[in-house]
This record gives C-alpha cells, structure tokens and sequence, in this order.
C-alpha cells in the first residue's frame, strides 16, 4: 500500500488589494487576531488550518474561481453574520443531500468564501 503524500487541508491564500483593511476585515468575521503579521503576508489559524491573505501589490485583485469550504456548525448564523460585515451573498445556503448544507459569499476583495456543514465528516485530529 503506498502512503498518502496528501495530508489535507493546510493553508488557503486569498488575493487582497488592501492587506490592511483585509485583515481588519477577516479578524471580525473570524474573531481573532493574525498568528503570523508581516507586510507580504497576514496567516490566521482557523482551528488547525490556515486562512492567509497576500497583497496582490497593484494589480488588479479579481478574486479566483475555487471555492474552498470552512466548515462551521450553523450555517444560517455564520451566513447572516458573514453578510452583516460586509460580504456578498454568493450562493445562499442549500442543502445538497445526506443534510450537508453548503453557501458561499465574496469577501470585499472578491474572492470565494465557502462555508459547509457536513455532519458526516470529521476532519482528523
């Protein structure tokens, strides 16, 4: 059998045009300060994983066409809450089978922020 080189999720980057009302931004909606705070880079640590912003330096930040999922417990909540700071609805929450419930917002920059509930996945410890 050979050994997964994957180990999951780690880090996700998203383009900003202005770190520092980026990070204003995404301190509020996930409640904590930056772990990491430099000029070329601003990482938070998202219970285990990384959510990090990087400058885009003067060009023009059209946010991306991945979408990656943070899981959270209430949709609903996270969703209105998400919105009430300034995100764009996107795709409004759905229940897309076996009661995993999925929406997505653009953060100000434009840029794809998923949220999931998946009662039948438990990221591993």
């Amino acid at each position: 059998m050979r050994d997964n080189e994957f180990l999951g999720l780690r880090t996700v980057i998203y383009k900003v045009d202005d770190l520092q009302k980026a990070k204003k931004w995404y301190s509020k909606i996930l409640d904590q300060s930056p772990y990491f705070d430099e000029p070329f880079y601003v990482g938070f640590d998202v219970s285990g994983y990384e959510l990090g912003l990087q400058p885009t330096e003067n060009q023009n930040s059209t946010g991306n066409n991945e979408v990656v999922y943070w899981g959270v417990q209430n949709i609903q909540k996270t969703y209105d809450r998400l919105l009430e700071l300034g995100a764009k609805s996107y795709e409004e929450p759905e229940n897309v089978g076996r009661k995993i419930i999925t929406a997505t917002v653009k953060d100000p920059w434009g840029n794809a922020f998923g949220i999931i509930y998946n009662p039948n996945f438990k990221a591993e410890d």
